[in-house]
Protein backbone atom coordinates (compact mmCIF):
# COMPACT_ATOMS: atom_id res chain seq x y z
CA UNK A 1 0.00 0.00 0.00
CA UNK A 2 1.09 3.58 -0.62
CA UNK A 3 1.68 6.20 2.09
CA UNK A 4 -1.62 7.89 1.13
CA UNK A 5 -3.49 4.61 1.64
CA UNK A 6 -2.01 4.21 5.12
CA UNK A 7 -3.08 7.77 5.98
CA UNK A 8 -6.66 7.15 4.74
CA UNK A 9 -6.82 3.85 6.63
CA UNK A 10 -5.48 5.30 9.89
CA UNK A 11 -7.64 8.46 9.82
CA UNK A 12 -10.83 6.50 9.04
CA UNK A 13 -10.25 4.04 11.89
CA UNK A 14 -9.29 6.77 14.39
CA UNK A 15 -12.47 8.72 13.57
CA UNK A 16 -14.58 5.61 14.25
CA UNK A 17 -12.79 4.82 17.52
CA UNK A 18 -13.08 8.42 18.74
CA UNK A 19 -16.73 8.65 17.79
CA UNK A 20 -17.52 5.35 19.50
CA UNK A 21 -15.79 6.28 22.74
CA UNK A 22 -17.48 9.70 22.75
CA UNK A 23 -20.91 8.12 22.28
CA UNK A 24 -20.28 5.26 24.73
CA UNK A 25 -20.85 7.31 27.90
CA UNK A 26 -23.58 5.34 29.61
CA UNK A 27 -25.06 4.30 32.95
CA UNK A 28 -22.66 1.95 34.72
CA UNK A 29 -25.02 -1.00 35.13
CA UNK A 30 -26.25 -3.91 32.99
CA UNK A 31 -28.95 -1.81 31.32
CA UNK A 32 -26.37 0.74 30.24
CA UNK A 33 -23.54 -1.59 29.27
CA UNK A 34 -25.54 -4.27 27.44
CA UNK A 35 -28.79 -2.56 26.40
CA UNK A 36 -27.79 1.12 26.11
CA UNK A 37 -30.53 1.96 28.66
CA UNK A 38 -33.12 0.69 26.13
CA UNK A 39 -33.07 4.04 24.35
CA UNK A 40 -32.25 3.34 20.69
CA UNK A 41 -34.53 4.49 17.80
CA UNK A 42 -35.50 2.08 15.00
CA UNK A 43 -32.98 3.33 12.45
CA UNK A 44 -30.11 2.69 14.87
CA UNK A 45 -31.62 -0.74 15.56
CA UNK A 46 -31.62 -1.42 11.80
CA UNK A 47 -28.03 -0.28 11.34
CA UNK A 48 -26.92 -2.20 14.41
CA UNK A 49 -28.62 -5.41 13.21
CA UNK A 50 -27.10 -5.05 9.75
CA UNK A 51 -23.70 -4.10 11.14
CA UNK A 52 -23.69 -7.11 13.46
CA UNK A 53 -24.61 -9.52 10.66
CA UNK A 54 -22.38 -7.97 7.99
CA UNK A 55 -18.92 -8.80 9.29
CA UNK A 56 -15.59 -8.49 7.51
CA UNK A 57 -16.32 -11.97 6.20
CA UNK A 58 -19.29 -10.58 4.24
CA UNK A 59 -17.24 -7.96 2.40
CA UNK A 60 -14.04 -9.98 2.14
CA UNK A 61 -15.33 -13.44 1.29
CA UNK A 62 -18.69 -12.88 -0.48
CA UNK A 63 -17.19 -11.38 -3.69
CA UNK A 64 -14.77 -14.31 -3.79
CA UNK A 65 -17.69 -16.69 -3.28
CA UNK A 66 -19.42 -15.21 -6.36
CA UNK A 67 -16.16 -15.31 -8.33
CA UNK A 68 -15.72 -19.04 -7.73
CA UNK A 69 -19.30 -20.32 -7.42
CA UNK A 70 -21.52 -17.63 -8.92
CA UNK A 71 -24.23 -15.60 -7.21
CA UNK A 72 -26.39 -18.52 -6.06
CA UNK A 73 -25.26 -17.87 -2.47
CA UNK A 74 -27.83 -15.01 -2.39
CA UNK A 75 -30.57 -17.66 -2.13
CA UNK A 76 -29.31 -18.28 1.41
CA UNK A 77 -31.10 -15.03 2.36
CA UNK A 78 -34.44 -15.65 0.64
CA UNK A 79 -36.15 -16.89 3.82
CA UNK A 80 -35.03 -13.88 5.85
CA UNK A 81 -37.88 -11.40 5.10
CA UNK A 82 -40.54 -13.91 6.13
CA UNK A 83 -38.57 -14.73 9.29
CA UNK A 84 -38.59 -11.03 10.23
CA UNK A 85 -42.41 -10.96 10.02
CA UNK A 86 -42.72 -14.06 12.23
CA UNK A 87 -40.30 -12.60 14.78
CA UNK A 88 -42.24 -9.35 15.00
CA UNK A 89 -45.46 -11.25 15.69
CA UNK A 90 -44.10 -13.76 18.20
CA UNK A 91 -40.64 -13.28 19.71
CA UNK A 92 -40.28 -9.49 20.00
CA UNK A 93 -43.42 -8.73 22.07
CA UNK A 94 -42.56 -11.49 24.57
CA UNK A 95 -38.96 -10.38 25.03
CA UNK A 96 -39.94 -6.73 25.54
CA UNK A 97 -42.79 -7.53 27.91
CA UNK A 98 -40.50 -9.53 30.18
CA UNK A 99 -37.79 -6.79 30.23
CA UNK A 100 -35.08 -9.42 29.85
CA UNK A 101 -31.37 -8.95 29.17
CA UNK A 102 -30.95 -12.21 27.22
CA UNK A 103 -33.36 -14.37 25.23
CA UNK A 104 -32.59 -17.35 27.45
CA UNK A 105 -34.09 -15.81 30.60
CA UNK A 106 -37.51 -16.54 29.13
CA UNK A 107 -36.70 -20.25 28.99
CA UNK A 108 -36.23 -20.51 32.75
CA UNK A 109 -39.64 -18.94 33.33
CA UNK A 110 -41.23 -21.24 30.73
CA UNK A 111 -39.30 -24.45 31.51
CA UNK A 112 -36.53 -24.60 34.13
CA UNK A 113 -32.97 -23.50 34.87
CA UNK A 114 -31.25 -26.45 33.20
CA UNK A 115 -33.02 -25.79 29.87
CA UNK A 116 -32.08 -22.12 30.03
CA UNK A 117 -28.47 -23.02 30.83
CA UNK A 118 -28.21 -25.61 28.04
CA UNK A 119 -29.57 -23.16 25.44
CA UNK A 120 -27.27 -20.42 26.65
CA UNK A 121 -24.31 -22.84 26.50
CA UNK A 122 -25.12 -23.81 22.90
CA UNK A 123 -25.28 -20.13 21.97
CA UNK A 124 -22.01 -19.33 23.75
CA UNK A 125 -20.22 -22.23 22.08
CA UNK A 126 -21.26 -21.48 18.50
CA UNK A 127 -21.01 -17.70 18.80
CA UNK A 128 -17.59 -17.91 20.45
CA UNK A 129 -16.30 -20.16 17.66
CA UNK A 130 -17.87 -17.99 14.93
CA UNK A 131 -16.41 -14.81 16.39
CA UNK A 132 -12.96 -16.40 16.38
CA UNK A 133 -13.34 -16.99 12.64
CA UNK A 134 -14.49 -13.38 12.24
CA UNK A 135 -11.30 -12.13 13.91
CA UNK A 136 -9.27 -14.24 11.48
CA UNK A 137 -10.87 -12.52 8.45
CA UNK A 138 -9.36 -9.02 8.82
CA UNK A 139 -6.10 -10.57 10.04
CA UNK A 140 -5.77 -12.14 6.59
CA UNK A 141 -5.52 -8.65 5.11
CA UNK A 142 -2.78 -7.35 7.38
CA UNK A 143 -0.90 -10.63 7.12
CA UNK A 144 -1.11 -10.64 3.33
CA UNK A 145 -0.29 -6.94 2.85
CA UNK A 146 2.55 -6.66 5.34
CA UNK A 147 3.87 -10.20 5.41
CA UNK A 148 3.12 -10.43 9.13
CA UNK A 149 2.84 -13.77 10.88
CA UNK A 150 -0.89 -14.63 10.94
CA UNK A 151 -0.80 -15.72 14.59
CA UNK A 152 0.64 -12.40 15.82
CA UNK A 153 -1.75 -10.57 13.51
CA UNK A 154 -4.71 -12.35 15.14
CA UNK A 155 -3.46 -11.23 18.56
CA UNK A 156 -3.02 -7.64 17.37
CA UNK A 157 -6.47 -7.45 15.74
CA UNK A 158 -8.20 -9.22 18.60
CA UNK A 159 -6.49 -6.95 21.13
CA UNK A 160 -7.75 -3.80 19.39
CA UNK A 161 -11.28 -5.19 19.34
CA UNK A 162 -11.17 -6.15 23.00
CA UNK A 163 -10.17 -2.61 24.00
CA UNK A 164 -12.90 -1.17 21.78
CA UNK A 165 -15.63 -3.44 23.18
CA UNK A 166 -14.65 -3.48 26.85
CA UNK A 167 -14.48 0.33 26.90
CA UNK A 168 -17.70 1.13 25.10
CA UNK A 169 -20.32 -1.56 25.56
CA UNK A 170 -23.57 -1.65 23.55
CA UNK A 171 -23.82 2.08 23.03
CA UNK A 172 -20.41 2.33 21.34
CA UNK A 173 -21.34 -0.63 19.14
CA UNK A 174 -24.70 0.86 18.07
CA UNK A 175 -23.52 4.39 17.36
CA UNK A 176 -20.30 3.47 15.58
CA UNK A 177 -22.15 0.97 13.38
CA UNK A 178 -24.22 3.89 12.08
CA UNK A 179 -21.10 5.67 10.81
CA UNK A 180 -19.38 2.42 9.82
CA UNK A 181 -22.17 1.34 7.48
CA UNK A 182 -22.18 4.71 5.70
CA UNK A 183 -18.45 4.35 5.00
CA UNK A 184 -18.83 0.65 4.13
CA UNK A 185 -21.59 1.22 1.55
CA UNK A 186 -19.74 4.16 0.03
CA UNK A 187 -16.58 2.07 -0.25
CA UNK A 188 -18.31 -0.94 -1.82
CA UNK A 189 -20.11 1.31 -4.32
CA UNK A 190 -16.79 2.83 -5.34
CA UNK A 191 -15.29 -0.66 -5.70
CA UNK A 192 -18.13 -1.73 -8.01
CA UNK A 193 -17.78 1.45 -10.05
CA UNK A 194 -14.03 0.95 -10.43
CA UNK A 195 -14.41 -2.66 -11.62
CA UNK A 196 -16.57 -1.47 -14.52
CA UNK A 197 -14.46 1.65 -15.11
CA UNK A 198 -11.29 -0.45 -15.48
CA UNK A 199 -12.79 -2.71 -18.16
CA UNK A 200 -11.42 -2.24 -21.72
CA UNK A 201 -12.77 0.64 -23.78
CA UNK A 202 -16.07 -0.31 -25.37
CA UNK A 203 -16.95 -2.85 -22.65
CA UNK A 204 -19.61 -1.48 -20.31
CA UNK A 205 -21.66 -2.68 -17.36
CA UNK A 206 -24.23 -4.54 -19.51
CA UNK A 207 -21.46 -6.21 -21.52
CA UNK A 208 -19.80 -7.33 -18.26
CA UNK A 209 -23.08 -8.86 -17.09
CA UNK A 210 -23.47 -10.73 -20.37
CA UNK A 211 -19.98 -12.21 -20.08
CA UNK A 212 -20.41 -13.31 -16.45
CA UNK A 213 -23.92 -14.57 -17.24
CA UNK A 214 -22.79 -16.79 -20.11
CA UNK A 215 -20.05 -18.20 -17.89
CA UNK A 216 -22.52 -19.16 -15.16
CA UNK A 217 -21.77 -16.50 -12.55
CA UNK A 218 -25.23 -14.86 -12.52
CA UNK A 219 -26.95 -18.03 -11.30
CA UNK A 220 -29.09 -16.09 -8.84
CA UNK A 221 -31.88 -18.70 -8.72
CA UNK A 222 -31.19 -22.42 -8.99
CA UNK A 223 -33.60 -25.28 -8.41
CA UNK A 224 -31.22 -27.87 -6.96
CA UNK A 225 -32.45 -30.49 -9.41
CA UNK A 226 -29.82 -32.84 -10.75
CA UNK A 227 -30.01 -35.71 -13.20
CA UNK A 228 -31.50 -37.95 -10.49
CA UNK A 229 -33.95 -35.42 -9.10
CA UNK A 230 -33.60 -33.01 -6.20
CA UNK A 231 -30.05 -32.85 -4.85
CA UNK A 232 -30.10 -32.58 -1.05
CA UNK A 233 -26.35 -31.98 -0.95
CA UNK A 234 -26.68 -28.83 -3.10
CA UNK A 235 -25.96 -26.05 -0.61
CA UNK A 236 -27.67 -23.12 -2.30
CA UNK A 237 -30.92 -23.35 -4.22
CA UNK A 238 -34.32 -21.72 -4.07
CA UNK A 239 -35.76 -24.38 -1.73
CA UNK A 240 -32.89 -24.59 0.73
CA UNK A 241 -32.85 -20.77 0.79
CA UNK A 242 -36.58 -20.29 1.35
CA UNK A 243 -37.07 -23.14 3.83
CA UNK A 244 -33.68 -23.79 5.43
CA UNK A 245 -32.79 -20.09 5.24
CA UNK A 246 -36.11 -19.18 6.92
CA UNK A 247 -35.37 -21.43 9.91
CA UNK A 248 -31.77 -20.22 10.09
CA UNK A 249 -32.84 -16.55 10.03
CA UNK A 250 -35.59 -17.22 12.57
CA UNK A 251 -33.07 -18.75 14.95
CA UNK A 252 -30.30 -16.22 14.30
CA UNK A 253 -32.45 -13.12 14.75
CA UNK A 254 -34.84 -14.64 17.30
CA UNK A 255 -32.58 -16.62 19.62
CA UNK A 256 -28.96 -15.52 19.05
CA UNK A 257 -28.11 -12.99 21.74
CA UNK A 258 -25.81 -11.08 19.36
CA UNK A 259 -28.95 -10.07 17.44
CA UNK A 260 -31.56 -10.17 20.22
CA UNK A 261 -29.32 -7.81 22.17
CA UNK A 262 -29.45 -5.35 19.26
CA UNK A 263 -33.23 -4.91 19.20
CA UNK A 264 -33.65 -5.13 22.99
CA UNK A 265 -31.87 -1.75 23.06
CA UNK A 266 -34.94 -0.18 21.40
CA UNK A 267 -37.15 2.40 23.08
CA UNK A 268 -40.22 0.20 22.67
CA UNK A 269 -41.71 -2.76 20.77
CA UNK A 270 -42.64 -0.67 17.72
CA UNK A 271 -39.04 0.53 17.27
CA UNK A 272 -37.75 -3.07 17.49
CA UNK A 273 -40.27 -4.31 14.95
CA UNK A 274 -39.56 -1.50 12.52
CA UNK A 275 -35.81 -2.15 12.70
CA UNK A 276 -36.28 -5.88 12.07
CA UNK A 277 -38.76 -5.43 9.21
CA UNK A 278 -36.53 -2.89 7.48
CA UNK A 279 -33.66 -5.37 7.82
CA UNK A 280 -35.81 -7.95 6.02
CA UNK A 281 -36.37 -5.49 3.17
CA UNK A 282 -32.76 -4.27 2.85
CA UNK A 283 -30.67 -7.41 3.44
CA UNK A 284 -31.38 -9.39 0.25
CA UNK A 285 -30.63 -6.58 -2.23
CA UNK A 286 -27.57 -5.61 -0.18
CA UNK A 287 -26.16 -9.12 -0.37
CA UNK A 288 -27.07 -9.33 -4.06
CA UNK A 289 -25.01 -6.21 -4.80
CA UNK A 290 -22.01 -7.46 -2.79
CA UNK A 291 -22.06 -10.76 -4.71
CA UNK A 292 -22.48 -8.85 -7.98
CA UNK A 293 -19.12 -7.18 -7.32
CA UNK A 294 -17.58 -10.66 -7.31
CA UNK A 295 -19.25 -11.53 -10.62
CA UNK A 296 -17.97 -8.27 -12.11
CA UNK A 297 -14.44 -8.98 -10.88
CA UNK A 298 -14.68 -12.36 -12.61
CA UNK A 299 -15.52 -10.53 -15.85
CA UNK A 300 -12.67 -8.10 -15.27
CA UNK A 301 -10.24 -11.00 -15.19
CA UNK A 302 -11.57 -12.27 -18.51
CA UNK A 303 -9.94 -9.19 -20.05
CA UNK A 304 -6.94 -8.96 -17.69
CA UNK A 305 -4.29 -11.38 -16.46
CA UNK A 306 -5.62 -13.06 -13.31
CA UNK A 307 -3.26 -14.45 -10.67
CA UNK A 308 -2.99 -18.23 -10.84
CA UNK A 309 -3.57 -18.16 -7.07
CA UNK A 310 -4.81 -15.03 -5.29
CA UNK A 311 -2.91 -15.57 -2.03
CA UNK A 312 0.52 -14.32 -3.13
CA UNK A 313 2.16 -15.30 0.17
CA UNK A 314 1.43 -18.97 -0.57
CA UNK A 315 2.70 -18.62 -4.15
CA UNK A 316 5.94 -17.12 -2.84
CA UNK A 317 6.41 -20.06 -0.48
CA UNK A 318 5.87 -22.50 -3.34
CA UNK A 319 8.34 -20.58 -5.52
CA UNK A 320 10.98 -21.18 -2.83
CA UNK A 321 10.15 -24.89 -2.43
CA UNK A 322 11.01 -28.03 -4.46
CA UNK A 323 7.70 -27.45 -6.29
CA UNK A 324 8.97 -24.27 -7.97
CA UNK A 325 9.43 -25.95 -11.39
CA UNK A 326 5.87 -27.25 -11.28
CA UNK A 327 4.64 -23.75 -10.41
CA UNK A 328 6.57 -22.24 -13.33
CA UNK A 329 5.15 -24.74 -15.81
CA UNK A 330 1.60 -24.21 -14.54
CA UNK A 331 1.97 -20.42 -14.72
CA UNK A 332 3.10 -20.64 -18.35
CA UNK A 333 0.04 -22.71 -19.27
CA UNK A 334 -2.23 -20.43 -17.27
CA UNK A 335 -0.85 -17.27 -18.90
CA UNK A 336 -1.41 -18.70 -22.38
CA UNK A 337 -5.02 -19.49 -21.48
CA UNK A 338 -5.46 -15.97 -20.05
CA UNK A 339 -4.36 -14.43 -23.35
CA UNK A 340 -6.79 -16.72 -25.18
CA UNK A 341 -9.52 -15.79 -22.70
CA UNK A 342 -9.01 -12.07 -23.35
CA UNK A 343 -9.24 -12.55 -27.11
CA UNK A 344 -12.40 -14.68 -26.88
CA UNK A 345 -14.06 -12.27 -24.42
CA UNK A 346 -13.39 -9.35 -26.77
CA UNK A 347 -14.85 -11.36 -29.68
CA UNK A 348 -17.88 -12.28 -27.54
CA UNK A 349 -18.64 -8.62 -26.72
CA UNK A 350 -18.25 -7.56 -30.37
CA UNK A 351 -20.55 -10.34 -31.56
CA UNK A 352 -23.14 -9.46 -28.89
CA UNK A 353 -23.20 -5.88 -30.13
CA UNK A 354 -23.63 -7.11 -33.69
CA UNK A 355 -26.71 -9.19 -32.98
CA UNK A 356 -25.62 -12.02 -30.71
CA UNK A 357 -22.58 -14.14 -29.87
CA UNK A 358 -22.13 -17.38 -31.78
CA UNK A 359 -22.50 -20.73 -30.02
CA UNK A 360 -18.91 -21.64 -30.92
CA UNK A 361 -17.50 -18.48 -29.27
CA UNK A 362 -19.47 -19.08 -26.08
CA UNK A 363 -18.47 -22.75 -25.94
CA UNK A 364 -14.82 -21.98 -26.57
CA UNK A 365 -14.84 -19.29 -23.85
CA UNK A 366 -16.40 -21.73 -21.39
CA UNK A 367 -13.85 -24.41 -22.26
CA UNK A 368 -10.91 -22.05 -21.77
CA UNK A 369 -12.26 -21.03 -18.36
CA UNK A 370 -12.72 -24.69 -17.44
CA UNK A 371 -9.10 -25.42 -18.43
CA UNK A 372 -7.89 -22.44 -16.39
CA UNK A 373 -9.83 -23.61 -13.36
CA UNK A 374 -8.41 -27.11 -13.79
CA UNK A 375 -4.87 -25.68 -13.60
CA UNK A 376 -5.82 -23.68 -10.49
CA UNK A 377 -7.20 -26.83 -8.88
CA UNK A 378 -3.99 -28.67 -9.70
CA UNK A 379 -1.94 -25.88 -8.17
CA UNK A 380 -3.95 -26.10 -4.95
CA UNK A 381 -3.03 -29.79 -4.73
CA UNK A 382 0.64 -28.90 -5.22
CA UNK A 383 0.39 -26.21 -2.51
CA UNK A 384 -1.09 -28.70 -0.04
CA UNK A 385 1.70 -31.16 -0.74
CA UNK A 386 4.69 -28.79 -0.87
CA UNK A 387 3.99 -25.92 1.57
CA UNK A 388 0.78 -26.75 3.47
CA UNK A 389 -1.25 -23.90 4.92
CA UNK A 390 -4.31 -22.38 3.26
CA UNK A 391 -4.91 -23.99 -0.15
CA UNK A 392 -8.06 -21.93 -0.80
CA UNK A 393 -7.85 -18.39 -2.15
CA UNK A 394 -11.55 -17.46 -2.11
CA UNK A 395 -11.01 -15.02 0.76
CA UNK A 396 -8.18 -13.23 -1.08
CA UNK A 397 -9.82 -12.55 -4.46
CA UNK A 398 -11.49 -9.24 -3.62
CA UNK A 399 -8.61 -7.80 -1.58
CA UNK A 400 -6.07 -8.80 -4.28
CA UNK A 401 -8.09 -6.92 -6.90
CA UNK A 402 -8.32 -3.89 -4.60
CA UNK A 403 -4.58 -3.78 -3.92
CA UNK A 404 -3.51 -4.48 -7.50
CA UNK A 405 -5.85 -2.20 -9.46
CA UNK A 406 -7.55 0.50 -7.40
CA UNK A 407 -6.03 4.02 -7.19
CA UNK A 408 -4.15 5.38 -4.20
CA UNK A 409 -6.41 6.43 -1.36
CA UNK A 410 -9.24 4.17 -2.45
CA UNK A 411 -7.19 1.10 -1.50
CA UNK A 412 -6.86 2.45 2.04
CA UNK A 413 -10.59 3.22 2.18
CA UNK A 414 -11.59 -0.28 1.01
CA UNK A 415 -9.31 -1.91 3.56
CA UNK A 416 -10.79 0.40 6.21
CA UNK A 417 -14.24 -0.84 5.10
CA UNK A 418 -13.26 -4.42 5.87
CA UNK A 419 -11.80 -3.43 9.25
CA UNK A 420 -14.92 -1.43 10.14
CA UNK A 421 -17.22 -4.32 9.24
CA UNK A 422 -15.07 -6.55 11.41
CA UNK A 423 -15.15 -4.22 14.38
CA UNK A 424 -18.91 -3.71 14.26
CA UNK A 425 -19.84 -7.39 14.12
CA UNK A 426 -17.15 -8.68 16.49
CA UNK A 427 -17.78 -5.96 19.09
CA UNK A 428 -21.50 -6.82 19.05
CA UNK A 429 -20.67 -10.53 19.35
CA UNK A 430 -18.30 -10.02 22.30
CA UNK A 431 -20.93 -7.81 23.95
CA UNK A 432 -23.56 -10.54 23.56
CA UNK A 433 -21.20 -13.29 24.78
CA UNK A 434 -20.47 -11.26 27.90
CA UNK A 435 -24.13 -10.44 28.53
CA UNK A 436 -25.21 -14.08 28.28
CA UNK A 437 -22.34 -15.22 30.50
CA UNK A 438 -23.13 -12.63 33.20
CA UNK A 439 -26.91 -12.96 33.17
CA UNK A 440 -27.34 -16.68 32.40
CA UNK A 441 -24.27 -18.15 34.13
CA UNK A 442 -22.52 -15.80 36.59
CA UNK A 443 -25.60 -14.36 38.30
CA UNK A 444 -27.20 -17.81 38.48
CA UNK A 445 -24.33 -20.02 39.61
CA UNK A 446 -21.38 -17.89 40.77
CA UNK A 447 -22.67 -14.75 42.51
CA UNK A 448 -26.42 -14.29 42.80
CA UNK A 449 -26.31 -11.02 44.74
CA UNK A 450 -24.11 -8.66 42.71
CA UNK A 451 -24.61 -4.90 43.07
CA UNK A 452 -25.21 -2.84 39.90
CA UNK A 453 -21.64 -1.55 39.97
CA UNK A 454 -20.30 -5.09 40.44
CA UNK A 455 -22.45 -6.27 37.51
CA UNK A 456 -20.93 -3.57 35.32
CA UNK A 457 -17.39 -4.41 36.40
CA UNK A 458 -17.72 -8.17 35.93
CA UNK A 459 -19.31 -7.63 32.51
CA UNK A 460 -16.16 -5.93 31.28
CA UNK A 461 -14.03 -8.78 32.59
CA UNK A 462 -16.17 -11.32 30.74
CA UNK A 463 -15.88 -9.24 27.55
CA UNK A 464 -12.10 -9.47 27.99
CA UNK A 465 -12.22 -13.23 28.67
CA UNK A 466 -14.34 -13.94 25.59
CA UNK A 467 -12.06 -11.75 23.50
CA UNK A 468 -9.08 -13.87 24.53
CA UNK A 469 -11.04 -17.07 23.78
CA UNK A 470 -11.93 -15.80 20.30
CA UNK A 471 -8.29 -14.91 19.58
CA UNK A 472 -7.34 -18.49 20.47
CA UNK A 473 -10.00 -19.82 18.07
CA UNK A 474 -8.73 -17.46 15.33
CA UNK A 475 -5.34 -19.18 15.55
CA UNK A 476 -6.96 -22.40 14.27
CA UNK A 477 -9.17 -20.80 11.59
CA UNK A 478 -6.91 -21.38 8.59
CA UNK A 479 -7.60 -24.04 5.95
CA UNK A 480 -11.36 -23.46 6.26
CA UNK A 481 -11.97 -22.42 2.65
CA UNK A 482 -14.60 -19.72 2.14
CA UNK A 483 -15.02 -18.04 5.53
CA UNK A 484 -18.58 -16.92 4.78
CA UNK A 485 -19.52 -20.56 4.24
CA UNK A 486 -17.58 -21.76 7.29
CA UNK A 487 -19.38 -19.37 9.66
CA UNK A 488 -22.82 -20.31 8.33
CA UNK A 489 -22.08 -24.05 8.43
CA UNK A 490 -20.96 -23.72 12.04
CA UNK A 491 -24.09 -21.77 12.97
CA UNK A 492 -26.34 -24.34 11.32
CA UNK A 493 -24.99 -27.07 13.61
CA UNK A 494 -26.61 -25.31 16.59
CA UNK A 495 -29.24 -22.84 15.39
CA UNK A 496 -31.91 -25.41 14.53
CA UNK A 497 -31.81 -26.98 18.00
CA UNK A 498 -31.86 -23.61 19.76
CA UNK A 499 -34.81 -22.49 17.64
CA UNK A 500 -36.61 -25.79 18.35
CA UNK A 501 -36.41 -25.13 22.10
CA UNK A 502 -38.05 -21.72 21.63
CA UNK A 503 -40.73 -23.13 19.30
CA UNK A 504 -41.69 -25.64 21.97
CA UNK A 505 -41.75 -22.82 24.52
CA UNK A 506 -44.07 -20.67 22.39
CA UNK A 507 -46.36 -23.24 20.78
CA UNK A 508 -46.34 -26.47 22.85
CA UNK A 509 -47.67 -25.12 26.13
CA UNK A 510 -48.11 -28.52 27.82
CA UNK A 511 -44.52 -29.69 27.23
CA UNK A 512 -42.32 -29.29 30.31
CA UNK A 513 -38.62 -28.71 30.87
CA UNK A 514 -37.47 -32.34 31.21
CA UNK A 515 -38.95 -33.29 27.83
CA UNK A 516 -37.49 -30.38 25.88
CA UNK A 517 -34.10 -30.70 27.63
CA UNK A 518 -33.77 -34.38 26.70
CA UNK A 519 -35.04 -33.66 23.19
CA UNK A 520 -32.48 -30.88 22.64
CA UNK A 521 -29.57 -33.08 23.74
CA UNK A 522 -30.67 -35.96 21.53
CA UNK A 523 -31.33 -33.85 18.42
CA UNK A 524 -28.07 -31.87 18.80
CA UNK A 525 -26.07 -35.10 18.79
CA UNK A 526 -28.12 -36.31 15.80
CA UNK A 527 -27.43 -33.08 13.87
CA UNK A 528 -23.68 -33.35 14.46
CA UNK A 529 -23.74 -37.00 13.37
CA UNK A 530 -25.82 -36.16 10.28
CA UNK A 531 -23.40 -33.41 9.27
CA UNK A 532 -20.41 -35.68 9.85
CA UNK A 533 -21.73 -38.73 8.05
CA UNK A 534 -23.76 -37.23 5.17
CA UNK A 535 -23.42 -34.62 2.43
CA UNK A 536 -26.74 -32.90 3.10
CA UNK A 537 -26.71 -29.13 2.45
CA UNK A 538 -26.07 -27.29 5.72
CA UNK A 539 -29.16 -25.06 5.44
CA UNK A 540 -31.39 -28.11 5.82
CA UNK A 541 -29.82 -28.81 9.23
CA UNK A 542 -31.70 -25.77 10.59
CA UNK A 543 -35.05 -27.20 9.51
CA UNK A 544 -34.21 -30.69 10.76
CA UNK A 545 -32.91 -29.40 14.09
CA UNK A 546 -35.89 -27.14 14.81
CA UNK A 547 -38.63 -29.57 13.84
CA UNK A 548 -36.66 -32.46 15.34
CA UNK A 549 -36.62 -30.85 18.80
CA UNK A 550 -40.36 -30.14 18.60
CA UNK A 551 -41.21 -33.68 17.44
CA UNK A 552 -38.99 -35.51 19.94
CA UNK A 553 -40.15 -33.26 22.80
CA UNK A 554 -43.79 -34.06 21.97
CA UNK A 555 -42.99 -37.79 21.82
CA UNK A 556 -41.20 -37.71 25.20
CA UNK A 557 -44.04 -35.68 26.72
CA UNK A 558 -46.63 -38.14 25.40
CA UNK A 559 -44.55 -41.07 26.67
CA UNK A 560 -44.34 -39.54 30.16
CA UNK A 561 -48.12 -39.10 30.19
CA UNK A 562 -48.71 -42.70 29.09
CA UNK A 563 -46.40 -43.99 31.82
CA UNK A 564 -48.27 -41.92 34.41
CA UNK A 565 -51.60 -43.29 33.20
CA UNK A 566 -50.32 -46.88 33.27
CA UNK A 567 -49.25 -46.47 36.92
CA UNK A 568 -52.66 -45.20 37.98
Amino acid sequence: MSFIDWIVLAVTLLIIIGYGLYKSRTTKNLDGYFLSNRSMPWYLILLSIMGTQASAITFLSAPGQAYTDGMRFVQYYFGLPLAMVVLCITFVPVFHRLKIYTAYEYLEERFDLKTRTLTSFLFLLQRGLSTGISIYAPSIILSSLLGWNIYWTNIFMGGLLIIYTVTGGAKAVAYTQQLQLIIIFAGMFLAAYMVVHLLPEGVGFVDALKVSGKLGKLNVITSGNGEKGFNWSDRYNIWSGLIGGFFLALSYFGTDQSQVGRYLTAKNVAESKTGLLMNGIVKVPMQFLILLIGALIFTFYQFNQAPIFFNQAQVNKLAASPGKDTLKAMEQQYNLLSAKKKKLSTTFVQEEKNGGASVSTVEELRNVNAESEKIRTGLKDVLKKEVGGDASDTNYIFIRFVVDYLPKGLVGLLIAVIFLASWGSIAAALNSLASSTVVDIHKKFINTSCTEMKDYSISRYYSLAWGIFCIIIAQFANNMGSLIEAVNVLGSLFYGVILGIFLVAFYCKKVKGNAVFASALFVELAIILLFWKSNIGFLWLNLIGALGVVAVALIIHATFNLLKLSKQ
